[in-house]
């Protein structure tokens, strides 16, 4: 029986990953229901055969692209644990800066946010779990998304949000925000990034977006001015080269105080503006 030190081996079997180490780390704790630390506390205990067919399986679809995530049914976000599936986007660590410039930015005790295209619910929630008085909604358009949005409020048990099934601002009639803020579809169709990585494996319908990649992004702040109070942030997450275009639909708009926040990795990455 192979042992977890001679598991954590096989990273060149995973040749393709970015993370083939890490990978298999997180495979093997999902597997064994143990931590990194235990991982490396106990490197000589042994994988049941059982254990290792199960390991050997997580590996093979691994080894043919399937997102990690989508392995082990959840993801980190903001140090909340999501579950994921193929229904909506898996959330990513940059879109984290999304959450930081909102708080930086209302720094109230009280607000009423939108959170519009949440897919897990991953921005609502973590904005819940740092401004427990904030009133969140979150809506994403597809019936699955809403699902697993609300499966995930109710596990971490956040009363301070709502989710819904919205077209957007749809189901909100007349309803205005503080905050409005979205990570919505902004890549362009023939973009060969769609097919690379765990995108293969996600919703198009919640990737692209038509006017290369802009559409729903023009939609959302276009509509988002009748839905903003006096003074209320609109931030939205797009591209790292649509920067430019999208302060300039922002400036076009009307909104004020216009500007663009980098990512992790220091690529324009957040565009907002107040109402």
């Amino acid at each position: 029986m192979a042992t977890v030190k001679e598991n954590l081996l096989r990273a060149a079997e995973l040749s393709e990953s970015d993370s083939p180490r890490l990978d298999l780390e997180v495979l093997l704790c999902h597997l064994l229901g143990k931590s990194r630390a235990w991982l490396y506390t106990w490197p000589e205990h042994p994988l049941s055969d059982a254990q290792q067919a199960q390991f050997n399986a997580l590996i093979e679809r691994r080894i043919a692209g399937e997102p990690v995530a989508h392995l082990t049914g959840t993801r980190e976000f903001w140090s909340l644990p999501l579950n994921v599936n193929r229904s909506t986007l898996i959330p990513r660590p940059d879109t984290e800066v999304l959450v930081e410039v909102v708080l930086e930015l209302c720094p109230q005790s009280a607000a009423n946010v939108l959170d519009l295209g949440s897919g897990t619910g991953a921005i609502a929630l973590a904005l819940a779990s740092e401004r427990p008085h904030w009133q969140i909604i979150a809506v994403d358009t597809m019936p699955a998304a809403v699902a697993l949005a609300e499966e995930n409020r109710t596990q971490l048990g956040f009363r301070n949000v709502e989710v819904l099934r919205s077209d957007w601002f749809s189901a909100l009639s007349a309803r205005t925000f503080d905050v409005i803020v979205s990570n919505p579809p902004y890549i362009e169709s023939r973009d060969p990034h769609l097919r690379e990585g765990d995108v293969r494996f996600e919703p198009l319908t919640a990737l692209v977006a038509e006017e290369q990649g802009l559409a729903d992004i023009r939609k959302i702040a276009e509509d988002a001015r009748a839905h903003l109070a006096e003074h209320g942030l609109l931030a939205v997450e797009h591209g790292w080269e649509q920067g430019k275009a999208v302060r300039a639909l922002f400036a076009a708009l009307g909104y004020r105080e216009v500007e663009t926040r980098p990512d992790y990795a220091g690529r324009e990455r957040i565009t907002l503006g107040r109402r």
